[in-house]
C-alpha cells in the first residue's frame, strides 16, 4: 500500500512535533520542574532553581514577614550603613528614597567573614532604590549612604521581609532593633 503525499507530511510533521517536545522535556521541563538535568542544560540555562530543593518555589517561614520604616538625616559628607539580618533563602522587597544624590552600596556580610570582608551587590550614585533582594548566606544585608554633597539630605527606607534584626550604624549611630511577633 503506497501512502500518499498528505500522509507522508502528517507522518514527518508528527514526528518532528515528537522531536521537539522530547528536546524540551530533557533540556527544560525536567529540571525546571523536577530538578533532574540529564544533559546539564538546566545547569547552564539557570533553570535547577525553579525546582528548588523539594521541587517547590515554594519557601515557608516560622515568624514574619515583618516591616520597617525609618529616616536618616546625613549632613554634608556624612554616611550611614542600615542592614537587616538575614538567612540564605530569606527575602525582603524595599524601597528608599533620598532628597538629593547619595552614593549607596548594597552589600552584605556573611556570618563567620574577616573583619571588613563585604560582597557587593550594587554600587552607585542615586536619589533612589528598589526592588527585591534574596539573601544569598546568613549574615547582615543592606546599604551603605553617604551625603557627598554640600547640602543635608534625608534618606528614607521602606523594607517589608522576612529579616529579624535591623543594625544601624554609623556617624556616632550604633542601634540594633529585633523584630518579633
Amino acid at each position: 500500500m503506497s501512502q500518499t503525499p498528505e500522509a507522508r507530511r502528517i507522518i514527518l510533521a508528527s514526528s518532528g512535533a515528537a522531536l521537539v517536545a522530547a528536546i524540551l522535556l530533557t533540556t527544560v521541563i525536567l529540571p525546571s520542574e523536577y530538578g533532574w538535568d540529564p544533559l546539564g542544560t538546566g545547569a547552564a540555562l539557570g533553570l535547577m532553581e525553579l525546582a528548588g530543593e523539594d521541587g517547590t518555589p515554594l519557601t515557608l517561614q516560622a515568624a514574619g514577614p515583618y516591616s520597617d520604616s525609618i529616616a536618616f538625616a546625613l549632613a554634608p559628607y556624612e554616611s550611614v550603613e542600615y542592614k537587616y539580618r538575614l538567612e540564605a533563602g530569606d527575602t525582603m522587597i524595599f524601597e528608599w528614597r533620598a532628597s538629593e544624590e547619595v552614593l549607596v552600596d548594597m552589600h552584605a556580610e556573611p556570618d563567620g567573614a574577616a573583619p571588613g570582608y563585604a560582597q557587593t551587590f550594587n554600587k552607585t550614585r542615586t536619589t533612589h532604590g528598589k526592588g527585591s533582594y534574596r539573601a544569598a548566606f546568613d549574615g547582615i544585608h543592606g546599604w551603605y549612604w553617604q551625603n557627598r554633597t554640600q547640602e543635608d539630605v534625608i534618606v528614607t527606607l521602606e523594607a517589608q521581609g522576612f529579616f529579624t534584626e535591623s543594625l544601624e550604624m554609623g556617624n556616632g549611630r550604633s542601634n540594633t532593633r529585633q523584630f518579633a511577633e
